[in-house]
């Protein structure tokens, strides 16, 4: 009994929990991709420049705070017209997707993580970023719906009460 117990338990925690297996990028390693970022900027070479920003942009988005998420979004739509390559596009869409879904906007980042796979459609690791967006975006919806069913529950709760009081 305690062990069916303890796999509702388990079940139910993994449900609401995060179950993505997108990396989380720590303070110390952005301050270093920023220290990179500043070192190219003082070079010649555009190519180490770009690199240096792109990651940086990876640590920003990959961070756990929520203004380093949307300050790499933000370097990210910028240089996006950039892209010399469908290489760099498809980089730079995943990453902004992983941005997105940082950031709770699970629509946008699927909008964005299906651009990619426009791009590059066997690409395993945008496929398993939608796979993560999609089963967000149906847990949000079943639990929106439970906490719909639940004032909609209180509210009939409380007009048969009320009514029963009047007679």
């Amino acid at each position: 009994m305690e062990a069916k117990i303890g796999k509702f338990f388990e079940s139910v925690g993994s449900f609401f929990g995060v179950g993505d297996q997108i990396p989380w990028c720590d303070r110390d390693i952005i301050a270093g991709c920023e220290r990179e970022v500043a070192d190219a900027s003082k070079g010649d070479s555009e190519q180490l420049k770009s690199e240096s920003i792109m990651r940086l942009s990876w640590a920003l988005v990959h961070s756990r705070q929520a203004e380093d998420v949307q300050r790499g979004i933000a370097m990210l739509e910028a240089s996006l017209a950039n892209s010399s390559s469908p290489l760099q596009q498809r980089e730079k869409l995943y990453l902004l997707a992983v941005g997105y879904y940082r950031t709770a906007e699970y629509s946008r980042s699927r909008q964005l993580v299906e651009q990619c796979l426009e791009i590059a459609p066997d690409w395993r690791q945008a496929l398993a970023l939608k796979k993560v967006v999609e089963e967000r975006i149906a847990k949000d919806g079943i639990i929106g719906i439970g906490i719909t069913a639940t004032a909609v529950g209180l509210l009939a709760g409380g007009i048969a009460t009320a009514l029963s009081r009047k007679k």
